[in-house]
Protein backbone atom coordinates (compact mmCIF):
# COMPACT_ATOMS: atom_id res chain seq x y z
CA UNK A 1 0.00 0.00 0.00
CA UNK A 2 2.55 2.76 1.08
CA UNK A 3 4.74 1.80 -2.39
CA UNK A 4 1.46 2.26 -4.08
CA UNK A 5 1.01 5.56 -2.44
CA UNK A 6 4.67 6.66 -3.13
CA UNK A 7 3.65 5.72 -6.82
CA UNK A 8 0.54 8.08 -6.78
CA UNK A 9 2.80 10.97 -5.27
CA UNK A 10 5.77 10.47 -7.37
CA UNK A 11 3.47 10.65 -10.73
CA UNK A 12 1.55 13.55 -9.81
CA UNK A 13 4.90 15.68 -8.66
CA UNK A 14 6.34 14.51 -12.28
CA UNK A 15 2.94 16.20 -13.82
CA UNK A 16 3.03 19.07 -11.55
CA UNK A 17 7.19 19.70 -12.48
CA UNK A 18 5.77 18.91 -16.10
CA UNK A 19 2.98 22.11 -15.97
CA UNK A 20 5.09 23.95 -13.98
CA UNK A 21 8.03 23.90 -17.13
CA UNK A 22 4.79 24.81 -19.02
CA UNK A 23 4.65 28.17 -16.98
CA UNK A 24 1.85 27.05 -15.03
CA UNK A 25 1.39 26.60 -11.19
CA UNK A 26 -1.07 23.28 -10.50
CA UNK A 27 -4.57 24.35 -9.62
CA UNK A 28 -6.79 21.75 -10.21
CA UNK A 29 -7.45 18.13 -8.75
CA UNK A 30 -5.60 15.70 -11.03
CA UNK A 31 -8.74 13.00 -10.47
CA UNK A 32 -8.85 11.38 -13.92
CA UNK A 33 -7.00 8.43 -14.80
CA UNK A 34 -6.03 7.45 -17.86
CA UNK A 35 -9.44 5.47 -19.00
CA UNK A 36 -11.80 8.40 -17.65
CA UNK A 37 -9.56 10.54 -19.83
CA UNK A 38 -10.15 8.53 -22.75
CA UNK A 39 -13.73 8.46 -21.31
CA UNK A 40 -14.18 12.20 -21.74
CA UNK A 41 -13.25 11.92 -25.60
CA UNK A 42 -15.20 8.61 -26.14
CA UNK A 43 -18.66 9.82 -24.48
CA UNK A 44 -18.26 13.28 -26.03
CA UNK A 45 -18.46 11.38 -29.35
CA UNK A 46 -21.14 9.42 -28.38
CA UNK A 47 -21.50 7.08 -31.17
CA UNK A 48 -24.81 6.02 -31.61
CA UNK A 49 -26.53 9.51 -30.56
CA UNK A 50 -24.07 11.54 -32.84
CA UNK A 51 -24.89 9.08 -35.55
CA UNK A 52 -28.48 9.47 -35.16
CA UNK A 53 -27.68 13.39 -35.24
CA UNK A 54 -26.18 13.38 -38.52
CA UNK A 55 -28.17 10.64 -40.63
CA UNK A 56 -30.33 13.49 -42.07
CA UNK A 57 -26.93 14.75 -43.86
CA UNK A 58 -25.54 10.77 -44.99
CA UNK A 59 -29.27 9.18 -46.05
CA UNK A 60 -29.98 11.67 -48.65
CA UNK A 61 -26.38 12.45 -49.99
CA UNK A 62 -25.76 8.80 -50.77
CA UNK A 63 -28.10 6.11 -49.09
CA UNK A 64 -26.38 3.04 -47.83
CA UNK A 65 -23.38 3.60 -49.49
CA UNK A 66 -22.73 6.70 -48.24
CA UNK A 67 -23.18 5.29 -44.44
CA UNK A 68 -21.57 2.38 -44.96
CA UNK A 69 -18.08 3.42 -47.77
CA UNK A 70 -18.32 6.95 -46.83
CA UNK A 71 -17.54 5.91 -43.33
CA UNK A 72 -14.81 4.11 -43.82
CA UNK A 73 -13.30 6.86 -46.31
CA UNK A 74 -13.32 9.72 -43.83
CA UNK A 75 -12.12 7.44 -40.77
CA UNK A 76 -8.18 7.36 -42.34
CA UNK A 77 -8.09 11.04 -41.93
CA UNK A 78 -9.82 11.45 -39.14
CA UNK A 79 -6.71 8.90 -37.35
CA UNK A 80 -4.12 11.34 -39.27
CA UNK A 81 -5.76 14.49 -37.55
CA UNK A 82 -5.89 12.65 -34.30
CA UNK A 83 -2.28 11.82 -34.48
CA UNK A 84 -1.04 14.76 -35.35
CA UNK A 85 -2.90 16.68 -32.16
CA UNK A 86 -1.80 13.73 -29.97
CA UNK A 87 1.99 14.50 -30.92
CA UNK A 88 1.27 17.86 -29.87
CA UNK A 89 -0.51 17.07 -26.79
CA UNK A 90 2.33 15.03 -25.32
CA UNK A 91 4.72 17.78 -25.83
CA UNK A 92 2.86 19.93 -23.76
CA UNK A 93 0.10 18.75 -22.39
CA UNK A 94 -1.84 21.68 -20.58
CA UNK A 95 -5.15 22.75 -20.81
CA UNK A 96 -4.87 25.76 -23.01
CA UNK A 97 -3.97 23.02 -25.69
CA UNK A 98 -4.30 24.05 -29.42
CA UNK A 99 -3.54 28.33 -28.56
CA UNK A 100 -0.54 27.32 -26.46
CA UNK A 101 0.89 25.22 -28.68
CA UNK A 102 0.57 27.66 -31.69
CA UNK A 103 2.12 30.44 -29.45
CA UNK A 104 5.04 28.30 -28.97
CA UNK A 105 5.63 27.32 -32.28
CA UNK A 106 4.63 30.14 -33.99
CA UNK A 107 6.87 33.35 -35.48
CA UNK A 108 7.50 36.01 -32.32
CA UNK A 109 6.09 38.44 -35.37
CA UNK A 110 2.87 36.24 -35.47
CA UNK A 111 2.30 34.47 -32.54
CA UNK A 112 0.17 36.72 -30.46
CA UNK A 113 -2.73 37.24 -33.27
CA UNK A 114 -2.39 33.45 -34.24
CA UNK A 115 -2.61 32.56 -30.69
CA UNK A 116 -5.43 34.72 -30.04
CA UNK A 117 -7.40 33.32 -33.35
CA UNK A 118 -6.70 29.89 -32.36
CA UNK A 119 -7.88 30.49 -28.77
CA UNK A 120 -11.04 32.12 -30.10
CA UNK A 121 -11.66 29.33 -32.13
CA UNK A 122 -11.72 26.54 -29.70
CA UNK A 123 -13.38 28.48 -27.23
CA UNK A 124 -16.04 28.62 -29.53
CA UNK A 125 -15.67 24.89 -30.36
CA UNK A 126 -17.50 23.66 -27.73
CA UNK A 127 -20.03 26.37 -27.19
CA UNK A 128 -21.39 26.14 -31.15
CA UNK A 129 -21.05 21.93 -30.21
CA UNK A 130 -23.20 21.72 -26.79
CA UNK A 131 -26.11 23.90 -28.92
CA UNK A 132 -26.05 21.41 -31.57
CA UNK A 133 -25.31 18.46 -29.24
CA UNK A 134 -28.26 19.53 -26.78
CA UNK A 135 -30.25 21.15 -29.67
CA UNK A 136 -30.31 17.24 -31.28
CA UNK A 137 -31.09 16.42 -27.71
CA UNK A 138 -34.22 18.33 -27.53
CA UNK A 139 -35.36 16.68 -30.58
CA UNK A 140 -34.75 12.82 -29.68
CA UNK A 141 -37.01 14.11 -26.92
CA UNK A 142 -39.83 15.03 -29.12
CA UNK A 143 -38.92 11.68 -31.11
CA UNK A 144 -39.38 9.75 -27.99
CA UNK A 145 -43.04 11.38 -27.53
CA UNK A 146 -43.82 10.64 -30.96
CA UNK A 147 -43.02 7.44 -30.53
CA UNK A 148 -45.29 6.78 -27.58
CA UNK A 149 -48.00 8.48 -29.31
CA UNK A 150 -48.26 6.72 -32.09
CA UNK A 151 -46.86 9.25 -34.56
CA UNK A 152 -49.44 11.84 -33.15
CA UNK A 153 -47.47 14.42 -31.57
CA UNK A 154 -46.30 16.91 -33.76
CA UNK A 155 -43.92 19.76 -31.50
CA UNK A 156 -43.00 23.31 -32.04
CA UNK A 157 -39.97 25.69 -31.48
CA UNK A 158 -40.75 26.98 -28.70
CA UNK A 159 -41.50 23.65 -27.25
CA UNK A 160 -38.34 22.19 -28.29
CA UNK A 161 -35.99 25.03 -27.04
CA UNK A 162 -37.72 24.44 -23.45
CA UNK A 163 -36.22 21.06 -23.67
CA UNK A 164 -32.93 22.58 -25.30
CA UNK A 165 -32.88 25.43 -21.96
CA UNK A 166 -33.58 22.78 -19.57
CA UNK A 167 -30.83 20.41 -20.52
CA UNK A 168 -27.82 23.05 -20.54
CA UNK A 169 -29.07 24.40 -17.54
CA UNK A 170 -29.04 20.75 -15.84
CA UNK A 171 -25.75 20.37 -17.60
CA UNK A 172 -24.30 23.44 -16.21
CA UNK A 173 -25.28 22.46 -12.68
CA UNK A 174 -23.83 18.71 -13.14
CA UNK A 175 -20.53 20.27 -14.19
CA UNK A 176 -20.14 22.32 -11.35
CA UNK A 177 -19.09 19.37 -9.43
CA UNK A 178 -16.74 18.12 -7.98
CA UNK A 179 -13.72 17.38 -10.23
CA UNK A 180 -13.89 13.50 -8.72
CA UNK A 181 -17.47 12.74 -9.01
CA UNK A 182 -17.07 14.22 -12.72
CA UNK A 183 -14.12 11.65 -13.37
CA UNK A 184 -15.91 8.82 -11.75
CA UNK A 185 -18.79 9.41 -13.98
CA UNK A 186 -16.87 8.34 -17.31
CA UNK A 187 -16.73 5.29 -16.67
CA UNK A 188 -20.28 5.03 -16.34
CA UNK A 189 -20.60 6.99 -19.96
CA UNK A 190 -17.68 4.30 -21.23
CA UNK A 191 -20.15 1.69 -20.41
CA UNK A 192 -23.37 2.86 -21.66
CA UNK A 193 -21.78 4.12 -25.29
CA UNK A 194 -20.34 0.67 -25.36
CA UNK A 195 -23.60 -1.62 -24.41
CA UNK A 196 -25.66 0.71 -26.68
CA UNK A 197 -23.46 0.50 -29.60
CA UNK A 198 -23.14 -3.38 -29.56
CA UNK A 199 -27.30 -3.39 -29.04
CA UNK A 200 -27.65 -1.64 -32.07
CA UNK A 201 -25.10 -3.73 -34.01
CA UNK A 202 -26.48 -7.31 -33.15
CA UNK A 203 -29.97 -6.86 -31.86
CA UNK A 204 -31.42 -4.44 -34.28
CA UNK A 205 -30.67 -7.27 -37.21
CA UNK A 206 -31.98 -9.89 -35.12
CA UNK A 207 -35.40 -7.89 -34.31
CA UNK A 208 -35.76 -6.45 -37.89
CA UNK A 209 -38.74 -8.22 -39.67
CA UNK A 210 -37.92 -9.43 -42.92
CA UNK A 211 -39.83 -6.78 -44.87
CA UNK A 212 -37.55 -3.95 -44.08
CA UNK A 213 -34.34 -6.35 -44.05
CA UNK A 214 -32.36 -5.30 -46.99
CA UNK A 215 -30.04 -7.26 -49.39
CA UNK A 216 -26.16 -7.33 -49.62
CA UNK A 217 -26.41 -5.49 -52.30
CA UNK A 218 -28.17 -2.46 -51.46
CA UNK A 219 -26.89 -2.23 -48.13
CA UNK A 220 -23.27 -2.04 -49.45
CA UNK A 221 -24.25 -0.83 -52.75
CA UNK A 222 -27.18 1.26 -53.22
CA UNK A 223 -26.40 4.95 -53.83
CA UNK A 224 -29.91 7.36 -52.96
CA UNK A 225 -29.43 11.37 -54.17
CA UNK A 226 -32.30 13.45 -53.11
CA UNK A 227 -30.53 16.56 -53.09
CA UNK A 228 -29.96 17.89 -56.53
CA UNK A 229 -25.66 17.32 -56.69
CA UNK A 230 -23.71 15.69 -58.91
CA UNK A 231 -23.47 12.00 -56.86
CA UNK A 232 -19.55 12.23 -56.26
CA UNK A 233 -20.04 15.93 -54.74
CA UNK A 234 -23.30 14.40 -52.97
CA UNK A 235 -21.34 11.64 -51.58
CA UNK A 236 -18.66 14.14 -50.30
CA UNK A 237 -21.27 16.21 -48.42
CA UNK A 238 -22.23 12.93 -46.77
CA UNK A 239 -18.50 13.00 -45.19
CA UNK A 240 -19.88 15.57 -42.50
CA UNK A 241 -21.65 12.29 -41.03
CA UNK A 242 -18.38 10.96 -39.66
CA UNK A 243 -16.12 13.94 -39.41
CA UNK A 244 -19.03 15.36 -36.97
CA UNK A 245 -19.58 11.94 -35.02
CA UNK A 246 -15.70 11.56 -34.76
CA UNK A 247 -14.77 15.06 -33.32
CA UNK A 248 -14.13 16.47 -30.10
CA UNK A 249 -11.18 14.05 -29.82
CA UNK A 250 -9.01 17.32 -28.36
CA UNK A 251 -11.34 17.60 -25.65
CA UNK A 252 -9.20 15.06 -23.83
CA UNK A 253 -6.89 17.27 -24.44
CA UNK A 254 -8.44 20.43 -21.73
CA UNK A 255 -8.57 17.90 -19.23
CA UNK A 256 -4.31 17.84 -19.09
CA UNK A 257 -4.19 19.76 -16.16
CA UNK A 258 -6.62 16.64 -14.05
CA UNK A 259 -4.93 13.78 -15.80
CA UNK A 260 -2.32 11.45 -13.85
CA UNK A 261 0.79 10.74 -16.51
CA UNK A 262 -0.74 13.36 -18.61
CA UNK A 263 1.76 12.87 -21.19
CA UNK A 264 0.88 9.69 -22.03
CA UNK A 265 -3.01 8.88 -21.22
CA UNK A 266 -3.94 12.71 -23.41
CA UNK A 267 -2.38 11.49 -26.59
CA UNK A 268 -3.68 7.67 -26.00
CA UNK A 269 -6.84 8.99 -25.18
CA UNK A 270 -7.03 10.99 -28.48
CA UNK A 271 -6.12 8.00 -30.30
CA UNK A 272 -8.08 5.63 -28.81
CA UNK A 273 -11.56 7.30 -28.85
CA UNK A 274 -10.95 7.27 -32.35
CA UNK A 275 -10.38 4.10 -33.36
CA UNK A 276 -13.20 2.32 -30.85
CA UNK A 277 -15.57 5.12 -32.52
CA UNK A 278 -14.27 4.59 -36.03
CA UNK A 279 -14.99 0.16 -35.19
CA UNK A 280 -18.14 0.37 -33.67
CA UNK A 281 -19.67 3.57 -35.90
CA UNK A 282 -18.98 1.37 -39.16
CA UNK A 283 -20.70 -1.31 -37.35
CA UNK A 284 -23.79 0.50 -36.74
CA UNK A 285 -23.53 2.18 -40.10
CA UNK A 286 -23.75 -1.23 -41.51
CA UNK A 287 -26.16 -2.62 -39.30
CA UNK A 288 -28.54 0.16 -39.85
CA UNK A 289 -27.85 0.15 -43.62
CA UNK A 290 -29.18 -3.76 -43.79
CA UNK A 291 -31.98 -3.19 -41.24
CA UNK A 292 -33.54 0.26 -42.46
CA UNK A 293 -35.68 -1.10 -45.19
CA UNK A 294 -35.56 0.37 -48.76
CA UNK A 295 -38.15 3.46 -48.28
CA UNK A 296 -35.45 6.27 -47.39
CA UNK A 297 -37.88 8.87 -48.65
CA UNK A 298 -40.18 7.64 -45.54
CA UNK A 299 -37.64 7.09 -43.33
CA UNK A 300 -36.66 11.01 -43.92
CA UNK A 301 -40.09 12.62 -43.28
CA UNK A 302 -41.16 10.38 -40.89
CA UNK A 303 -43.52 12.45 -38.48
CA UNK A 304 -41.47 10.82 -35.57
CA UNK A 305 -38.81 13.33 -37.25
CA UNK A 306 -35.36 11.42 -36.88
CA UNK A 307 -34.53 8.68 -38.89
CA UNK A 308 -32.82 6.09 -35.94
CA UNK A 309 -35.70 6.27 -34.31
CA UNK A 310 -38.33 5.30 -37.01
CA UNK A 311 -35.39 2.11 -37.77
CA UNK A 312 -35.67 1.46 -34.50
CA UNK A 313 -39.76 1.90 -34.71
CA UNK A 314 -39.91 -0.28 -37.74
CA UNK A 315 -37.27 -2.89 -36.08
CA UNK A 316 -38.70 -3.30 -32.68
CA UNK A 317 -42.28 -2.00 -32.08
CA UNK A 318 -43.37 0.73 -30.21
CA UNK A 319 -42.41 -0.54 -26.70
CA UNK A 320 -38.66 -1.51 -28.16
CA UNK A 321 -38.42 1.59 -30.04
CA UNK A 322 -38.85 3.87 -27.23
CA UNK A 323 -36.84 1.42 -24.43
CA UNK A 324 -33.86 1.86 -26.66
CA UNK A 325 -34.28 5.46 -27.96
CA UNK A 326 -34.35 6.26 -24.35
CA UNK A 327 -30.79 4.89 -23.99
CA UNK A 328 -29.74 7.12 -26.99
CA UNK A 329 -31.54 9.75 -25.16
CA UNK A 330 -29.43 9.36 -21.94
CA UNK A 331 -26.06 8.99 -23.98
CA UNK A 332 -26.30 12.52 -25.89
CA UNK A 333 -27.22 14.01 -22.62
CA UNK A 334 -23.99 12.69 -21.28
CA UNK A 335 -22.27 14.20 -24.66
CA UNK A 336 -23.41 17.13 -23.80
CA UNK A 337 -22.06 16.77 -20.00
CA UNK A 338 -18.62 16.42 -21.59
CA UNK A 339 -18.48 18.66 -24.23
CA UNK A 340 -19.57 21.61 -21.59
CA UNK A 341 -16.77 19.62 -19.40
CA UNK A 342 -14.29 20.80 -21.32
CA UNK A 343 -15.45 23.76 -23.06
CA UNK A 344 -15.41 25.34 -19.21
CA UNK A 345 -11.87 24.25 -19.07
CA UNK A 346 -10.79 25.97 -22.37
CA UNK A 347 -12.74 29.05 -21.56
CA UNK A 348 -11.27 28.87 -18.06
CA UNK A 349 -6.92 28.75 -19.95
CA UNK A 350 -8.02 31.24 -22.36
CA UNK A 351 -9.37 33.60 -19.24
CA UNK A 352 -5.96 32.55 -17.30
CA UNK A 353 -4.02 34.36 -19.81
CA UNK A 354 -6.08 37.02 -20.18
CA UNK A 355 -7.61 35.86 -23.32
CA UNK A 356 -11.59 36.61 -22.85
CA UNK A 357 -13.44 39.84 -21.91
CA UNK A 358 -13.88 40.16 -18.15
CA UNK A 359 -10.99 37.13 -17.67
CA UNK A 360 -10.13 38.94 -14.46
CA UNK A 361 -13.56 37.08 -12.99
CA UNK A 362 -13.71 33.82 -15.48
CA UNK A 363 -10.40 33.09 -14.08
CA UNK A 364 -11.70 31.57 -10.87
CA UNK A 365 -11.72 28.16 -9.54
CA UNK A 366 -14.60 27.33 -6.56
CA UNK A 367 -12.97 26.75 -3.43
CA UNK A 368 -15.76 24.60 -2.55
CA UNK A 369 -15.73 22.35 -5.98
CA UNK A 370 -12.18 23.08 -6.98
CA UNK A 371 -13.71 23.39 -10.65
CA UNK A 372 -14.27 26.85 -12.74
CA UNK A 373 -17.72 27.37 -12.18
CA UNK A 374 -17.82 30.50 -13.40
CA UNK A 375 -16.77 29.46 -17.13
CA UNK A 376 -19.57 26.55 -16.61
CA UNK A 377 -22.09 29.29 -16.85
CA UNK A 378 -20.36 31.25 -19.06
CA UNK A 379 -20.58 28.84 -21.56
CA UNK A 380 -24.27 27.92 -20.89
CA UNK A 381 -25.53 31.19 -21.08
CA UNK A 382 -23.51 31.61 -24.29
CA UNK A 383 -25.11 28.19 -25.33
CA UNK A 384 -28.39 29.38 -24.34
CA UNK A 385 -28.00 32.12 -26.66
CA UNK A 386 -26.75 30.42 -29.81
CA UNK A 387 -30.14 28.47 -29.31
CA UNK A 388 -32.39 31.11 -30.53
CA UNK A 389 -31.07 31.10 -33.87
CA UNK A 390 -33.80 28.07 -34.00
CA UNK A 391 -36.36 30.85 -34.59
CA UNK A 392 -34.21 32.40 -37.39
CA UNK A 393 -34.64 29.69 -39.43
CA UNK A 394 -33.82 25.68 -39.30
CA UNK A 395 -31.15 26.15 -41.72
CA UNK A 396 -29.67 28.19 -38.84
CA UNK A 397 -29.25 26.38 -36.17
CA UNK A 398 -28.48 23.46 -38.36
CA UNK A 399 -25.39 25.75 -39.21
CA UNK A 400 -24.54 24.59 -36.02
CA UNK A 401 -23.61 21.37 -36.59
CA UNK A 402 -21.13 21.96 -39.68
CA UNK A 403 -19.41 25.70 -37.59
CA UNK A 404 -18.29 23.25 -34.90
CA UNK A 405 -16.01 21.04 -37.13
CA UNK A 406 -15.19 23.95 -39.56
CA UNK A 407 -14.16 26.01 -36.08
CA UNK A 408 -12.06 23.16 -34.52
CA UNK A 409 -10.69 22.20 -38.05
CA UNK A 410 -9.11 26.02 -38.01
CA UNK A 411 -8.04 25.44 -34.61
CA UNK A 412 -6.60 22.14 -35.17
CA UNK A 413 -5.04 23.69 -38.55
CA UNK A 414 -2.39 26.49 -37.26
CA UNK A 415 -0.64 24.44 -34.30
CA UNK A 416 0.12 21.99 -36.74
CA UNK A 417 1.09 24.29 -39.62
CA UNK A 418 3.30 25.91 -37.15
CA UNK A 419 5.11 23.58 -36.00
CA UNK A 420 6.82 23.14 -39.57
CA UNK A 421 6.19 25.91 -40.91
CA UNK A 422 8.35 27.85 -38.42
CA UNK A 423 11.91 27.75 -36.35
CA UNK A 424 10.94 26.43 -33.39
CA UNK A 425 12.63 24.40 -30.44
CA UNK A 426 9.69 21.21 -30.73
CA UNK A 427 10.57 18.96 -28.43
CA UNK A 428 8.62 15.53 -28.67
CA UNK A 429 6.75 14.14 -25.80
CA UNK A 430 6.63 10.02 -24.86
CA UNK A 431 4.34 9.92 -27.88
CA UNK A 432 5.92 10.38 -31.16
CA UNK A 433 5.88 9.53 -34.69
CA UNK A 434 9.22 9.61 -35.48
CA UNK A 435 10.14 10.27 -39.41
CA UNK A 436 5.90 9.95 -39.94
CA UNK A 437 5.22 13.32 -38.31
CA UNK A 438 5.49 15.15 -40.97
CA UNK A 439 3.82 13.37 -43.89
CA UNK A 440 0.92 12.42 -40.74
CA UNK A 441 0.69 16.20 -40.34
CA UNK A 442 0.58 17.34 -44.23
CA UNK A 443 -2.34 14.54 -45.04
CA UNK A 444 -4.45 16.18 -42.26
CA UNK A 445 -4.03 19.65 -42.93
CA UNK A 446 -4.63 19.09 -46.82
CA UNK A 447 -7.95 17.27 -45.71
CA UNK A 448 -9.29 19.43 -43.18
CA UNK A 449 -8.95 22.81 -45.93
CA UNK A 450 -10.03 20.69 -48.46
CA UNK A 451 -13.35 19.77 -46.15
CA UNK A 452 -13.78 23.40 -44.58
CA UNK A 453 -14.47 24.53 -48.16
CA UNK A 454 -16.85 21.44 -48.65
CA UNK A 455 -18.59 22.50 -45.27
CA UNK A 456 -19.69 26.08 -46.62
CA UNK A 457 -21.80 24.85 -49.78
CA UNK A 458 -25.86 24.23 -49.32
CA UNK A 459 -27.93 21.24 -49.08
CA UNK A 460 -28.99 21.72 -52.43
CA UNK A 461 -27.82 23.36 -55.88
CA UNK A 462 -30.99 25.35 -56.22
CA UNK A 463 -31.58 27.27 -52.70
CA UNK A 464 -33.06 29.96 -51.51
CA UNK A 465 -31.86 32.82 -49.18
CA UNK A 466 -33.59 31.06 -45.96
CA UNK A 467 -32.18 27.83 -46.91
CA UNK A 468 -28.61 28.88 -47.64
CA UNK A 469 -26.27 27.40 -45.42
CA UNK A 470 -24.84 30.02 -42.82
CA UNK A 471 -21.55 28.32 -41.48
CA UNK A 472 -19.43 30.86 -43.71
CA UNK A 473 -21.59 33.57 -42.33
CA UNK A 474 -21.28 32.37 -38.89
CA UNK A 475 -17.90 31.73 -38.65
CA UNK A 476 -16.66 34.23 -40.87
CA UNK A 477 -18.88 36.65 -38.25
CA UNK A 478 -17.49 35.36 -35.39
CA UNK A 479 -13.68 34.93 -36.51
CA UNK A 480 -13.84 39.13 -37.89
CA UNK A 481 -15.27 39.95 -34.60
CA UNK A 482 -12.57 38.26 -32.73
CA UNK A 483 -10.03 39.53 -35.08
CA UNK A 484 -11.25 43.18 -34.74
CA UNK A 485 -11.77 42.98 -30.70
CA UNK A 486 -7.62 42.04 -31.14
CA UNK A 487 -6.98 45.46 -33.44
CA UNK A 488 -9.59 47.24 -31.67
CA UNK A 489 -7.39 50.69 -30.58
CA UNK A 490 -6.61 51.45 -27.16
CA UNK A 491 -8.41 48.51 -25.91
CA UNK A 492 -7.92 45.95 -28.32
CA UNK A 493 -6.06 42.82 -27.51
CA UNK A 494 -3.08 43.83 -29.52
CA UNK A 495 -2.47 46.18 -26.70
CA UNK A 496 -2.12 43.45 -23.90
CA UNK A 497 -2.48 39.93 -25.08
CA UNK A 498 1.03 38.84 -24.91
CA UNK A 499 -0.20 34.88 -25.25
CA UNK A 500 0.45 32.45 -22.54
CA UNK A 501 1.56 33.62 -19.32
CA UNK A 502 2.95 32.28 -16.57
CA UNK A 503 1.07 32.02 -12.82
CA UNK A 504 4.08 30.95 -11.44
CA UNK A 505 4.76 32.77 -8.21
CA UNK A 506 8.36 32.81 -7.76
CA UNK A 507 10.41 31.58 -4.62
CA UNK A 508 11.50 34.76 -3.10
CA UNK A 509 8.00 36.45 -3.22
CA UNK A 510 5.33 36.26 -0.35
CA UNK A 511 1.68 34.61 -0.96
CA UNK A 512 0.12 37.85 -1.27
CA UNK A 513 2.22 39.47 -3.71
CA UNK A 514 0.76 38.14 -7.20
CA UNK A 515 -2.45 36.24 -6.55
CA UNK A 516 -3.20 33.46 -8.90
CA UNK A 517 -6.92 34.54 -9.40
CA UNK A 518 -5.53 38.36 -10.21
CA UNK A 519 -2.87 37.89 -12.45
CA UNK A 520 -4.92 39.10 -15.44
CA UNK A 521 -3.28 41.34 -17.37
CA UNK A 522 -0.21 41.11 -15.39
CA UNK A 523 2.86 39.01 -15.18
CA UNK A 524 5.70 37.46 -17.75
CA UNK A 525 5.07 35.85 -21.28
CA UNK A 526 6.88 32.43 -21.30
CA UNK A 527 8.69 32.03 -24.63
CA UNK A 528 9.99 28.54 -24.15
CA UNK A 529 6.74 26.36 -23.80
CA UNK A 530 7.69 23.18 -25.30
CA UNK A 531 9.64 21.16 -23.30
CA UNK A 532 11.02 17.93 -22.91
CA UNK A 533 8.13 15.23 -21.01
CA UNK A 534 9.95 12.48 -21.57
CA UNK A 535 11.35 11.09 -17.96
Amino acid sequence: MASSSSDSHSELTRDEAILARLGYKQEFQREFTPLEVFGVAFSLIGVVPSIASVLFNSMPNGGPVAMVWGWLVACPFIMCIGLAMAELASAAPTSGGLYYWTYSLASPRCRNLLSWIVGYANTIMPIAGLASIDWACALQITAAVSIASNEVYVTTNGQVYGIFAALVISHAFLVSLGTQILARLQRLYILLNVCLSFVVIIAIPIATPSEFKNSASYALGDFTNFNGWPSGFAFILSLLAPLWTIGGYDSSVHMSEEASNAATAIPWAIIGSIVVSAILGWGINVSLAFCMGSDIERILTSPIGQPMAQIFYNSLGQKGALALWSLVIVAQYMMGSSLLLVGSRQSFAFARDGGLPFSRYLYRINSYTRTPVNTVWLDASLTLAIGLLAFASTQAIDAMFTLVVASSYVSYITPIVTRFAFKNNFRSGPFNLGKFSFPVAATAVSWMVFMIVVFFFPTTPQTTAPEMNYTAVVLGGYMSLAILWYYCPKYGGVHWFNGPVSNLVSADKGPGDELASEKTGKGQGVDVLIVDTRV
